[in-house]
């Protein structure tokens, strides 16, 4: 796979990256077709496993190679780093004020939503916003490989960015397709909506990959941002959400975060 996927030009590689992700956020949004509700603690351990992945792939594979690459440019890595980390996440944060936002998986109100045409553009832009970055994150991984020293190793790093992204999509396609079924909505339709939600990431992605791949100098900026706007997402949604926990006392979450650490954080290492 590795040695494929090193032939393809880095906006290719991107595609068949994003497209990865777009199918596990349809596959998540697919289950409205088997079911009308999910148990709230499967959907805690899915968003908490998720949490761990993207944690783990926002270090190993984009903090790592953005100091290392900001070493080889000869910049300030720490600052390069600290710069595009926070500007990953105050990206996130300011695409949150803009847009109407409503938490993944979060049952609505009649207060909240005064048509059913409000409530689906809600669903569907909530997690839709946050697929821009994401996108971008599997686009800037592999718009790294043709400056990297070993194509073998960032080409590794690249596809468990992917792979971290699309675990996390499941769940968001199911968040969306699910509670509009409950809503009302044929099951087709629900799973149009969630699916997408997704559609984004590609076009994300290609584009994420031509910048960093034709302005080298933006590349440990870039890596740094995609690692930031990850980890926003996961401390403003997935954990918060994971939490909502019909028990109490209940360690799903917690458990599905440490295990969507450990395995991501085997990948990584192992395939570097």
């Amino acid at each position: 796979m590795i040695d494929f996927f090193i032939k393809l030009a880095p906006w290719q590689q991107a595609l068949l990256g994003t497209l990865f992700t777009y199918g596990m956020t349809a596959l998540g949004a697919a289950l409205v077709f088997f079911f009308k509700s999910i148990n709230k603690n499967i959907l805690n351990l899915m968003l908490g496993f998720a949490s761990g992945v993207m944690i783990a792939a926002s270090f190993w594979s984009l903090l790592d190679p953005a100091i290392s690459q900001a070493e080889q440019n000869g910049d300030i890595a720490w600052l390069v780093v600290a710069i595009g980390f926070g500007t990953g996440g105050l990206f996130l944060y300011l695409a949150d004020k803009v847009l109407p936002h409503l938490p993944i998986g979060r049952q609505e109100t009649k207060g909240d939503f005064p048509s059913y045409l409000r409530r689906t553009v809600l669903l569907v832009f909530s997690i839709t916003l946050h697929n821009i970055p994401e996108g971008l994150a599997v686009g800037v991984a592999f718009g790294a490989v043709s400056q990297a020293s070993n194509p073998a190793i960032a080409i590794a790093a690249a596809i468990s960015v992917a792979l971290g992204i699309g675990i996390q999509n499941f769940p968001e396609g199911a968040a969306v397709s699910i509670p509009l079924r409950q809503g009302g909505l044929s099951r087709a339709r629900s799973f149009m909506y969630g699916q997408a939600s997704g559609i984004v990431e590609p076009i994300a992605g290609v584009v994420g990959a031509l910048l960093v791949s034709r302005m080298t100098v933006i590349l440990p900026y870039a890596l740094a941002f995609a690692a930031g706007a990850m980890i926003y997402v996961v401390v403003e949604e997935l954990i918060p959400e994971a939490q909502q926990s019909v028990e109490r006392k209940s360690h799903t979450a917690v458990f599905g975060v440490m295990a969507g650490f450990i395995i991501m954080m085997i990948l990584d290492v192992a395939l570097s």
